[in-house]
């Protein structure tokens, strides 16, 4: 009986060897600083998530964003400096026309996770975004979103008037032309350069999330939030996977990637939309920063605005970005909007109802053996 146990726990270490070296480390690029959402919930709980769900095949090592930062990640993912990257489609535009699309339906945006699960299920169902993300070297494997955009500046905006000649950052094209029709000036600058341009003048302000408060240190600039809703930030790829990567996984391990993924995503969305921004405004009133409500007559040209643009953006995705059907997939995506606000406003709230739905409605019809090949 001794030599029996002797023998079974011999039989157990050698299992468990065989099991860790088997067991693949991925390399992974929040491309965020370590105070950002997308680092903290999002690829933290992503390394948690990706053993448990890969029955220990699959482990991540992260990499910081003074290797990989937000701006180098499709370089990253190319040259396999990084191998899961989270990539924001509206940085390469000219690389995944049909995905960035979204971007210009920002002021669709009422509800983060929403928007997280409209645009998870649009390029997952989308061919020619697939067919992009295949042409760059990348698997598309989720999204996330911001909460409600507001204005975040160094002067006071109280009327329409104060927004003549303001000087604004820009994350998008929805921004810049927002910011157009209501007379500021727009300026496309990278979210890590924001406080360096607000702080030295530039720059009077940004369109952004309150988050950008903290994760940017814009709190220690900004004076006044305006809060007049500017809808989301929901165009990413949150582990956007090597291509050669994504091949050569097994399709057990791609399912588990793709639960550890949605789990992710979910948090992120969460933190970012919700939690994370109510408790900066509490951070942000206690230093001193002055919540604006917005004019009816700023909410009414905003509204205005959010109506009339979606037909500017299929003129500039088809004359700027040569997205054919352009029109389809804008209503492809407000359908999305529709279905996922319903579904999400029938959660009331509850995360993991959401990323079982969006696990039920997207990953779990997903052919594994195919997709992303």
């Amino acid at each position: 009986m001794k030599r029996l146990a002797t023998t079974l726990a011999f039989a157990s270490i050698a299992a468990l060897a065989v099991a860790t070296a088997e067991a693949r480390d991925l390399r992974l690029a929040p491309a965020t600083p370590p105070v950002h959402p997308a680092s903290n919930p999002m690829y933290s709980s992503f390394v948690e998530f990706l053993p448990q769900e890969t029955n220990g095949a699959l482990n991540g090592t992260l990499i910081g964003p003074e290797v990989v930062n937000i701006t180098q990640v499709k370089q990253a993912l190319q040259s396999s400096l990084a191998e899961v990257v989270n990539l924001l489609p509206l940085f390469i535009p000219a690389d995944l026309p049909s995905t960035a699309l979204a971007g210009d339906l920002a002021f669709l945006a009422t509800n983060p996770h929403a928007m997280g699960a409209a645009m998870t299920e649009y390029v997952v169902t989308c061919g020619d975004c697939q067919a992009e993300f295949k042409t760059m070297g990348g698997v598309f494997m989720g999204a996330g979103s911001s909460d409600i955009y507001v204005l975040m500046t160094t002067k006071p905006v109280r009327s329409m008037a104060d927004l003549k000649g303001l000087r604004l950052r820009s994350g998008g094209a929805p921004y810049a032309r927002w910011a157009d029709t209501v007379g500021a000036a727009p300026a496309q600058v990278a979210v890590s350069d924001q406080f360096e341009q607000i702080s030295q003048g530039v720059l009077d302000g940004t369109m952004g999330s309150v988050g950008d408060l903290v994760s940017y240190r814009l709190i220690d600039v900004v004076k006044y939030i305006t809060e007049l809703p500017l809808g989301t930030y929901h165009t990413t790829s949150n582990f956007t996977v090597a291509a050669p990567v994504w091949a050569s996984l097994s399709v057990e391990e791609r399912k588990g990637f793709a639960r550890a993924a949605n789990k992710s995503s979910a948090l992120f969305t969460q933190d970012w939309g919700y939690a994370r921004a109510e408790k900066i405004r509490k951070d942000a009133a206690e230093k001193g920063i002055e919540f604006i409500e917005p004019t009816q007559e700023m909410i009414d040209a905003t509204n205005a605005f959010r109506q009339s643009d979606p037909k500017t953006a299929v003129s500039v995705a088809e004359e700027k970005l040569g997205v054919k059907d352009a029109a389809a997939k804008i209503a492809r995506f407000q359908e999305l909007v529709d279905k996922w606000t319903k579904i999400v406003n029938d959660a009331n709230g509850d995360v993991d109802a959401i990323t079982a739905k969006v696990q039920e409605e997207v990953w779990d019809k997903v052919d594994y053996t195919t997709y992303g090949l």
